[in-house]
This record gives structure tokens, sequence and C-alpha cells, in this order.
């Protein structure tokens, strides 16, 4: 919305400064975006008349003129417009004149003396039309300050509006907040009555009833559909941002602009019949005024004659009925269409219209005879002739809006405020916002103007008491509130924690929406049945995600995309299982993503090792943590995961209970997904690994430890886990006495070994805490060890 501050100062009695002015529009809820004047900055440019053009001598582009700036004598000016001509009056720069970057000064053009210069409107900063000079009207008063004449000592603020504000589409409506926020009186325009002098009239009927409330019609007939529009119309209207057409468009449209009242005018000699209001017929068709054709939905309310469709109610006329330069008679409407009738049909048909901007947030449902009376009398007396007939106005009723009182609790007010305001203030500020108030006590029965759809509840009189009295006049109280520091127990592992853990591992941490597409869901996820969203933000986030994994794929793909080979990521976030709230549906997870090399490119590996499942195996028991030695990987072959390769996956267990997975991503999707290479992939759940045993000190042996080294025989089916399991036993049951670590570190199969045979080779290292354990010692406990698997797992040594 941009309003004409000069134009805002005759509507209201104040006396500040276009930043005043700004600034106590702003701190009350309309927003000044931008502030800008009408023109540049420039001074000594008056109205002359062009009084002789002759021929340049020396240049055939330019011409010698003499004009009348009402100096007293005639001055001789050079000028390259292609447009001069004798009689046209112009804005003329005199000598000593500051133009915005030049200064005019007398001087010899081609051997020709220049005493000035003739201006275009891009000169003087009104436009960027630099075509030819900015004629002015005959009757342009020569010697005149242009700055004057034009209104050019203006400011045209933009206020950024919000959707509950529609009121204040108009000059009126933002002068009457501003009377309201600075006390000052408002200057209502006063509104003519047109008595009628025809008898020639059209019936009019509403069959959409509540969506069309209150309908008036109007003939006037013997009308000049040629008169120019004044300049104080096209000038109003152009620095609002509308567009001059003829006059009787433009006297609607100033009607939109000023009292917010959109109207629309038909050929009246191009209506068959009555007018009537109602919902389209199956099949129906027209073409808008912006000659668009539309198929009419059932939902679009319709303005139609006896023979058809002729606007669409509170959007667009009908190009068939539109007024032209040749029209004598004309139909004026003026009508009130409820929002929620209104709302979604310029975005459903891809349109603009002013009128559907305001009717859809919410037009006065009392300005309708007004704004009719007003439109009759600017056509009256602009387009008027001695013949024109001003007929009787049509009226057709249906359901209004009412408004009811609504109880307003002085305490309640301040509660919500944050500070303590006179009972009597706040009825004085309600007053000023043209609220109807009866008083009793401390509560307040409230009703509102006809024109404010946004108050409705107490908490919206709230908010009006607090931004007239002023935002800024709110004390800053500082928060005071006892913040306990949260005891973490020892035994529970944060998400802080895994999240550092992570980072601390190479990984980045990304943050992905909740909603994914559904094909991630039903073929990624192999979810049949995903939750759907009722409104998703867009159609590819349609469905609630089960898991990371779509989410991190997605981000590796921006990041190929962008130039990068290389990714660790990491994300912990809910997933969610099912439609209840209960938090049991809505676990949070860890999910990870590796691709490429496992390290950055540096000078001591030329050649980088990329990434595979056992080295993101490594991560991942990392992340286990405390849950390592009772975690088991296995294999996922029979009951695969939709996502991952089945022969490159598992399924991670701690203590019997599945925490979650890691694999490679399956050659489909990284087909599909468009990757080089298929990334290594996990998920575990927070929930599950989050606790911890409590750190317990033990002492650290001084002794030095042995190391033994043996190799075994074993069958192909002894899989590695079950031999760690049973020395883990052995331990705990005190039969591998001194015995503090042992693993795997060899792994041979080759032609030498019978078929169906490996050979594992362990590091079995032994300590006591008091003493250095002699060779006897440590070989009984190896002895030991290759007496278990030799009974239980077939093992014999090997030489």
């Amino acid at each position: 919305m941009k309003v004409s501050v000069n134009w805002l100062k005759e509507l209201v009695a104040v006396d500040l400064s276009a930043d005043q002015i700004a600034h106590r529009l702003t701190m009350a809820g309309l927003e000044v975006e931008e502030q800008s004047p009408v023109a540049g900055a420039f001074n000594k440019i008056v109205v002359a008349e062009v009084r002789r053009v002759e021929p340049h001598p020396n240049a055939d582009k330019l011409r010698v003129t003499e004009v009348d700036a009402g100096t007293g004598a005639p001055l001789q000016i050079v000028c390259g417009a292609p447009n001069v001509a004798v009689g046209m009056r112009v804005p003329c720069a005199l000598v000593g004149a500051v133009l915005p970057g030049l200064e005019i000064k007398q001087a010899k053009l081609r051997s020709v003396e220049s005493n000035g210069m003739l201006c275009s409107a891009r000169e003087l900063g009104l436009s960027d039309d630099h075509g030819g000079l900015l004629a002015l009207p005959a009757d342009a008063p020569i010697g005149q300050d242009v700055r004057q004449y034009l209104d050019l000592d203006d400011v045209i603020l933009t206020l950024k509006m919000t959707p509950n504000r529609g009121d204040c589409l108009s000059m009126l409506g933002v002068a009457r907040d501003l009377a309201a926020i600075t006390g000052a009186a408002l200057r209502m325009p006063v509104t003519p009555t047109v008595a009628n002098t025809g008898a020639a009239t059209r019936g009019v009927s509403i069959e959409a009833n509540p969506a069309c409330g209150h309908y008036l019609g109007r003939v006037i007939t013997n009308i000049n559909a040629k008169a120019p529009t004044p300049e104080w119309m096209k000038r109003r209207l152009e620095r609002a941002g509308f567009r001059s057409i003829s006059a009787l468009v433009d006297i609607t449209n100033y009607l939109t602009l000023e009292r917010g009242r959109p109207m629309h005018a038909f050929d009246n000699d191009k209506l068959k019949g009555s007018i009537t209001v109602r919902w389209p017929k199956a099949g129906e068709r027209m073409t808008l005024l912006n000659e668009q054709a539309v198929d009419l939905a059932a939902d679009m309310l319709l303005i139609a004659d006896e023979a058809g469709p002729v606007a669409m109610g509170g959007v667009m006329g009908g190009l068939e009925s539109s007024v032209t330069d040749v029209t004598t008679s004309i139909f004026f409407e003026a009508a009130y269409f409820a929002p929620d009738a209104i709302q979604g049909k310029t975005r459903a048909l891809n349109i603009n219209s002013d009128a559907a901007f305001r009717f859809e947030r919410g037009v006065d449902p009392a300005s309708a005879r007004e704004g009719i009376e007003y439109a009759t009398a600017l056509a009256v007396a602009i387009c008027g002739t001695p013949a024109t007939e001003v007929g009787p106005i049509s009226e057709a009723n249906g359901t209004l809006p009412t408004r009811a009182p609504i109880r307003v609790r002085a305490a309640q007010v301040n509660a919500l405020i944050g500070m303590q305001i006179q009972t009597t203030e706040m009825v004085e500020i309600l007053q000023r916002l043209n609220c109807t108030v009866s008083a009793k006590g401390d509560e307040l029965m409230v009703t509102p103007p006809s024109y404010r759809f946004d108050l409705n509840i107490e908490a919206d009189f709230a908010e009006e008491v607090a931004r007239v009295h002023g935002y800024e006049n709110v004390p800053a109280h500082p928060p005071r509130a006892t913040v306990p520091i949260t005891h973490v127990s020892d035994n529970v592992r944060t998400r802080s924690a895994f999240k550092r853990l992570c980072s601390d591992l190479g990984y980045q941490e990304v943050i992905n929406y909740s909603f994914v597409p559904e094909q991630w869901e039903v073929e990624l996820m192999g979810n049949a049945k995903p939750i759907r969203l009722a409104n998703p933000i867009a159609s590819q986030m349609s469905v609630m995600r089960t898991s990371l994994l779509g989410g991190l794929i997605e981000t590796l793909r921006n990041n190929l995309n962008r130039g990068e080979d290389r990714a660790k990521l990491f994300e912990v976030g809910r997933c969610f299982l099912g439609s209840e709230a209960d938090l049991a549906c809505q676990p949070e997870l860890l999910g990870g993503l590796v691709f490429g090399p496992r390290h950055p490119e540096q000078w001591g590996q030329p050649k980088a090792e990329r990434a595979d499942y056992f080295s993101v195996k490594a991560d991942v028991e990392e992340l286990l943590g405390p849950h390592l030695g009772m975690a088991r990987f296995e294999s996922m072959s029979a009951n695969p995961h939709p996502a991952l390769h089945p022969g490159r996956s598992a399924e991670i267990r701690v203590d019997g209970k599945p925490v979650g997975w890691l694999g490679e991503l399956h050659p489909r999707w990284q087909q599909q997904f468009d990757l080089p290479s298929a990334p290594i992939v996990f998920s575990l759940s927070l929930a599950a690994l989050s606790d911890q045993a409590p750190i317990r000190y033990a002492p650290i042996s001084r002794m030095q430890p042995v190391r033994r080294d043996v190799a075994l025989l074993l069958d192909e089916k002894v899989s590695n886990q079950a031999i760690l399991d049973r020395v883990k036993s052995l331990k705990e049951t005190q039969k591998l006495t001194y015995l503090v670590d042992f693993g795997v570190f060899d792994l041979y199969r080759g032609a030498n070994l019978d078929s169906g045979k490996k050979s594992l080779a362990f590091r079995i290292v032994m300590q006591d805490t008091e003493r250095t354990l002699t060779d006897v010692e440590a070989d009984q406990v190896v002895a030991k060890f290759v007496e278990v698997m030799s009974q239980e797992f077939g093992a014999t040594l090997r030489k």
C-alpha cells in the first residue's frame, strides 16, 4: 500500500514530518518498509509556454525555441526534444537551476545561445521516460514553480500490510489509524448526494446469500466517456501505483484507493435485463477484462444478467460488458462480498485484482451506499453533459455480518500487555478507534466498527490498546526466574555426547526436514503405509520419515553436485513410526553416511584408501561405547533391508535386542540417486544406547605385560564372534587368569589349507598388577585357551 504524505495530512490534522509519520505508523503495527520522495531534488524550474520553434542553423536534431517563463522577457533555449511544439506548456529550468547531477548555466550550443533547459520527466526524477518533454496541461499557470504546481514536495510511504488489516488498504483506513495513534482530528471526506434526475433503472437480486450480503446498482445515462481524467486524480492514482486508463475506470479505482471501496462500471447498453448475483451453472464460461477466458468453477461468485455472466463478483469484470470510449450509459455496481467467497480465486485463476485483494481481507459492509453516491458525484462532475440523467439506486439485501459486543476486562488487558493502563485510557483509545464502549467498573463491553474484521476476541482489543498506547512505552523488565542446574546422571549418555563423539570421529552434522517424499518411505524403507501430512509444505514432502537415510543421501547428492568427493555426515533426529503422540512411536535416531576416501587427501597417502563396511563398522563400535561387549553384528541376508546391499549389511543387536543397522547402499538406489559409488550408511537408536555403567577406578599395572600369538585351524562355519564370546566367558569365570586383552589379528585362507578350513591368529596379552608373570604361568593360560578351543570348536594348532 503506497500512501501520499500530503494527501494523508489532508485527511488528518497532524503537524508531523514524513519521518515522524513513518515512525508512528511503524510503531503502531503499520510497518513502513520504504520512504521515497515523488521527485528528485531541484529548484528554479517553472511552467513555461513555447512561443516559437525554429530549426538550429548548425544541427539537424536541435531546435531553437522562444519560451515565456514568466520572467518578463522571452527566453531563447536550444532544445533537442522531438515533441517540442508551439503552444505547449513544459517545465523550464532557468539559469542557475540545480537538478540532480546538473546545474543550468547560460551556454552556447553549436554557436547558438541557450538560456535554460526544457525538461523531460526523467530530468525531474518523476519517471524514466526520456522520450520527450513533459507536457503540462494547457491551463498550467506560466511562471509558477513546477514543484508547487505538480505537488512534488510529497513523500510516498510504502506500507507492509499484514493480512488481518484489510481496513488499512485505503487512504482513509490509514488516516483513521494515524488519527487514533496521534489523537489528531480526522477530516472525513464529504460524500455528496446526487439527486435522481432520470427514471432509468435496472433490477437487482441476490441468489448467493450470504456470499453477497448487499448489492446496489445505479444507471447514469448520456455521459461523455471520452472526458479526460482530472490531473489531481491521475496524480494520486499514479503515485499509489494505479495506471490511469479512462475517466470512468479511474473513478472506480479512486474509490478503491481513497475509501477501500472496490466498485465496477458496466456499459449499461450491453446488459440484458436485470442483474442477479448467483453461483455458476454447469459449463458456463466468460472472458475477463484481461481477455482471459475462464471456465467457471462452482464456487466462483458471478454477476449475471439475463444473457449470462457479466462479471466475477469481487474479482474482475467481464470484457463484453466493459466501458469504452463510445460508452454513453453506465451501470455502477457497489456490493458487499463475504471474504470466504472471494479468497483463493485470484490464485486459482493466476490473476491480480485490487478488488479481490481487498474483498478477501474484508471490505466495510456499511460502505456500499456511500461508495455508489460518491462514484455518481465524480462521474457527473467529470463525465457529465447537459443531458446526463441519474437514475434511482436499485438495492438487494442479503445477510450482512453483525458485530456483537465483546467483554473486555481491564485486568486481563493489563496482564496481556505487561503493564498497567488505566481503564479510562483504555476506553479513550477504543473510542478513538471508533469502537462503541460501555463501561461498568473495570469491565468493558466493546463493539468494533463494521470495517474491523480482525477484532473478535478480548486479546484483539488488548493488542489495539497496546499499539495505540505505544509499544515503545511498554517498560522493559528483565526476566526473573529460578533456573536450577539440572543434574545429568553419570549413567546416561546424552544426545550432545553422541554428537561430540561423531564430530571427534570426523563426521559433520546435518539437519534435514522430517517431511520426505512418499517414494523414499514406500521403496527405500519398505513402509507401505507412511504417515501422510494433511497440509504438506511441498508436494515432494508429503509424508513423515521413519528413517534418517533419505535425507542423508540427498545431502550427499547436493555435495557431490557441488564438486565434493568425500563426505562423512551424521544426523540426530526423531522419526515417526506411528500416528500416536506416544514418544515410543517417535524414536530419536542417530544416522550416519560415509562416502569417498577414508581420510582427506594428503602428501603421505598419494592414493587414499576408500571407506568401506569395516572402516565404518569401527566408527559404529566407537558409538556403541559401553555396549560394545554385548553388541553383535548379524547378517541380514535372511531378512534384507530394502535400502542395503544384502551381502554387505548387518543388523546391530545389543543383548539380543535390535538397536540399528549398518551396510552399503543397495546398487539399485545407488543408480536411482545417480551416485558414482555406494556410500556406507548406518542407523542407531539413541534410547537403546544411552545408558552406561558408572565410571569406576581401576589401578594401572606397572608390571610388564606378556604377549603370546596363537594360530588355530578352524572350520569356516566357526565365527570369530563365537570365539570372542567364549573367551569373554572364560575370563569372567576366572578360568583364563591374568588375561587383559584378546583379539584376532590375522585371517588366512589358502591352497595349503584343507577345504572348508581357515586360519585365525589370536593375540593373547596377560598381565598381573603385583608381579611380572613367568613363562610357565603364561604358557598355562595359552594351553587352557587351546584346550577349550579344541574341545568346543574342533580347533587345532597351526604348525
